[in-house]
């Protein structure tokens, strides 16, 4: 097969896109599995994360040849958008609006509790809420026999525990089969065109599982609290379907280091 690339700017082409033609064609859904070099600047990758929420689109999965520049700077506006949330957060408390404590508050960090927070939870929350992202038939049977394994555990242990044990094994192993068996198989078609609806519920559905975060507080002020997640979650998946789930992992269990380590110190200073 050729690796010649077309872009509307030029005819077909040899090797990776440039900066430039894959700013040029971003937005308009006909990159697939190309090559292409990071944006020039942070400010250009961080339009191109722009455009890419006015339109999801699973044409957009391509292979860039720096993937590390591309998440550090994704970081970064991590970084920034968590600096401006807590700037926000802190005015609020200032001004005597109350804003219930997260799990983290007050919390012994230990080396068990940062592990999971840092490495656990990230590849759990990747794999269920962005593992099938790609819209590939092997991940996402996988998901859904997991699931049928887990709810069967939960359903049927406390009354038989063996049966549970069965179940819960028989989705494990069930998952890993159609991942095996279905390695080869592309995106489906319909999962592409329905794309963006896939795209934000997978962002709304990690946002809010953050909610159990909280033990007290209605909705309506809660909600508003775990807009960090919503954003994360974009930026998620962003990096998923551009990369693959490694990139999400890593730029989950990097935002999550940072989070326990601002709270650690904000613990350590009362």
């Amino acid at each position: 097969m050729s690796d010649m690339t077309t872009t509307p700017l030029s005819g077909p082409q040899s090797g990776p896109l440039s900066s430039d033609q894959a700013e040029a064609v971003f937005g308009d859904g006909r990159i697939a599995d190309t090559h292409a070099a990071p944006a020039k600047s942070i400010g250009g990758e961080w339009r191109r994360f722009g455009a890419f929420l006015k339109r999801p689109n699973l044409d957009l999965r391509f292979r860039s040849e720096d993937a590390f520049t591309v998440l550090a700077r994704i970081y970064v506006l991590d970084i920034a958008v968590m600096a401006a949330l807590v700037g926000l957060a802190s005015t609020l408390v200032a001004m005597g609006v109350y804003i219930p404590e997260t799990a983290l508050a007050g919390m012994e960090f230990t080396w068990e509790i940062i592990l999971l927070v840092v490495v656990g939870a990230p590849v759990m929350e990747e794999i269920a809420f962005r593992g099938w992202l790609g819209g590939k038939p092997g991940p996402i049977l996988a998901l859904l026999l997991l699931g049928a394994g887990g709810l069967g555990f939960a359903l049927v242990h406390a009354s038989s525990p063996a049966y549970g044990s069965i179940l819960a094994i028989a989705g494990i192993v069930g998952a890993g089969l159609a991942l095996f068996l279905l390695r080869n198989r592309p995106t489906m078609s319909w999962f592409s065109r329905a794309f963006p609806l896939f795209f934000w519920f997978s962002t709304t559905a990690f946002a809010l599982v953050h909610l159990a975060n909280f033990d007290e507080g209605s909705l309506a002020i809660l909600l508003p609290l775990v807009l960090p997640q919503f954003v994360l979650g974009m930026m998620l998946g962003y990096v998923r379907v551009r990369f693959a789930l490694w990139a999400a992992i890593l730029l989950h269990a990097a935002h999550n280091a940072t989070a326990i380590s601002i709270a650690a110190l904000a613990s350590d200073l009362s």
